[in-house]
């Protein structure tokens, strides 16, 4: 099958995830083509069968800003017709979703008919989507889409009730490469940072308001009070300011480290012990996977697609959003002696039912569907 895989191409988790479903792919013999606007940031090493389009946005002294849904709309009506896919699989529904949609549409006045599969991931629906200014275009996007999937059924629950779909969404949640994602031995790493065997707390995150980090500031502050420890933030964002601004006045720089953005972040994860997401929504995710896959258990908020995969109790715990004295209770319980090697065999128990090579096949079921389907509809 010939594949074009439509995303954004950053650290965000939809990025992210479109990516290494693209390379998981390639690597089972299938042609993909992303179509983006620059290289995607895991798309970093030569892959056999992964083609790379780039969307040309050009600008004009006419426009304030840049139409980029119309070039890219462009590009996939060019990709299609000369790679000759079989399939479009766009992944978060703004832009992607509609752009596709007026691509199906001129494909079609060329005898081109090309099925297109919509993955909603989250903000596309939870935040940007009910905006006013996008809500009926997103509706009628998703509508006129083939197949949708969203990554929980938290998720799924969302747009249904905020939207006015007609359309079947599947369930295929977030996935993790194992491969990459697992401990690995860096007790050197362990020894700069804590050099007094201090308990290591990590969060990564883009910073923005909806991740609250500033309430792992004040967790981190409240741990410390009872055992030794350090924190690693990893990421940047708008919150940032606000965070460092917290931890000089409350006196805790010299125990938190901001790392920026880093691209191997499994080599943090597998030196700490636990992980920090209180997050106001998440859709499903997929930071906490990652660290639950370097066996580091986790304490975040009860919203969203988050109990569906952080456990409570088990893999660590779920709690009101900012509730920061019961995440500090439930942080202290995991990080104790003979609390700890538990929650983190859990942790990564639980990770290995997220694993691609359990999830690719649900997407390759659902492609082989829709563009079944298709055909019969086109026929």
């Amino acid at each position: 099958m010939n594949i074009g895989i439509v995303c954004y191409p950053t650290f965000g988790g939809s990025g992210v995830v479109a990516t290494e479903l693209g390379m998981a792919l390639a690597k089972k013999s299938y042609r993909v083509h992303f179509i983006t606007y620059s290289q995607p940031t895991r798309l970093d090493t030569f892959i056999e069968n992964i083609c790379f389009h780039e969307v040309d946005i050009r600008s004009y002294p006419l426009f304030q800003y840049p139409p980029y849904e119309l070039a890219l709309a462009s590009k996939m009506v060019e990709v299609v017709k000369y790679e000759k896919l079989d399939l479009l699989h766009v992944h978060y529904a703004i832009p992607h979703a509609s752009a596709a949609f007026m691509a199906k549409q001129i494909l079609a006045t060329e005898g081109v008919f090309i099925p297109v599969i919509t993955t909603l991931h989250g903000t596309d629906i939870t935040l940007v989507g009910k905006d006013s200014s996008y809500e009926p275009v997103v509706t009628f996007s998703i509508n006129q889409s083939d197949g949708v999937t969203a990554v929980s059924e938290d998720l799924k629950r969302d747009t249904y009730k905020h939207f006015a779909i007609n359309k079947n969404i599947e369930v295929i949640p977030n996935f993790i490469d194992l491969k990459r994602f697992q401990k690995q031995k860096k007790d050197h790493f362990r020894a700069a940072i804590c050099p007094d065997n201090e308990k290591l707390i990590v969060h990564t995150s883009n910073f923005r308001k909806v991740k609250r980090v500033v309430d792992v500031i004040y967790i981190f502050n409240k741990i410390r009070q009872v055992i030794p420890a350090k924190l690693l933030l990893v990421g940047d964002g708008p919150e940032r300011s606000a965070a460092e601004n917290l931890c000089r006045e409350l006196g805790d720089c010299d125990s938190i480290r901001f790392l920026g953005k880093i691209d191997a972040v499994e080599e943090v994860l597998s030196v700490a012990d636990l992980f920090l997401m209180p997050s106001e929504k998440e859709s499903f995710g997929l930071a906490a996977l990652e660290a639950m896959a370097c066996e580091v258990p986790v304490v975040s908020s009860n919203s969203g697609g988050l109990p569906e995969l952080n456990l409570n109790g088990i893999t660590g715990f779920t709690c009101e959003v900012g509730d920061i004295e019961d995440m500090t209770q439930k942080s202290l319980h995991i990080l104790s002696n003979e609390n700890l090697a538990t929650f983190k065999k859990n942790a990564h128990k639980r990770a290995k039912e997220f694993d691609i090579n359990a999830i690719l096949p649900k997407y390759e079921a659902f492609y082989s569907k829709v563009v079944e389907n298709h055909s019969i509809i086109t026929k």
